[in-house]
């Protein structure tokens, strides 16, 4: 059909309930809302600002400041150690650092780790640790998490690029309906 938009809708069963993400011919994605509250992220760090989590972990004897959230999958995220040094991602041993926050004693469904450097107020670099998994080249729920986390640190604005190895995203989290919308190109990579 000339001139119309593909649209395509489903339902998706994921650990945070029943999602209907709607793919349009932009490739943008609804992800839902945010899930902030300590026990449902799950971690046993305690929550403050309200219900979410920002706080300090140790790790292999270095203090980090991680914020918590989850896109229906626990993520933590930290852009910096305790002592104020922003991450430089690029420099991160993420092989020997990310183990070590998957299966720390605070997150008792293991985590998903978030690192990020802050580029500017619309635009993170981020590396990603995902549990079971390790080093990934992108995580869709992780960038999303990542932005919230950004937002609730008074970091950067609700729309942002989140570069990754595997790509950039275009993440929003809007206001008016707390639903995170994510924007990014879309391949084909098997059929079955």
């Amino acid at each position: 059909m000339m001139g119309s938009s593909l649209h395509c809708s489903f339902t998706i069963h994921t650990g945070a309930g029943l999602i209907v993400p709607e793919i349009q011919d932009d490739g943008q994605v609804d992800m839902g809302e945010p899930i902030l509250r300590a026990e449902d992220v799950p971690t046993r760090l305690v929550g403050n600002r309200g219900e979410s989590v920002a706080a300090e972990l140790i790790v292999d004897g270095v203090s980090w400041s991680v914020t918590c959230v989850s896109m229906g999958n626990p993520h933590c995220i930290t852009f910096s150690t305790k002592d104020g040094q922003d991450l430089r991602v690029d420099d991160l041993k993420l092989s020997e650092i990310g183990p070590k926050f998957e299966h720390h004693e605070m997150f008792p469904a293991r985590t998903n780790t978030e690192f990020v450097e802050v580029l500017s107020r619309s635009h993170l670099k981020m590396r990603v640790w995902e549990r079971g998994a390790g080093a990934t080249l992108d995580c869709g729920t992780g960038a999303c998490a990542l932005v919230v986390a950004a937002v609730l640190e008074g970091r950067t604005n609700r729309k942002c690029t989140v570069d990754l190895p595997g790509g950039p995203l275009e993440i929003e989290w809007k206001e008016e309906d707390n639903h995170i919308y994510m924007t990014g190109p879309a391949d084909l990579v098997f059929y079955g």
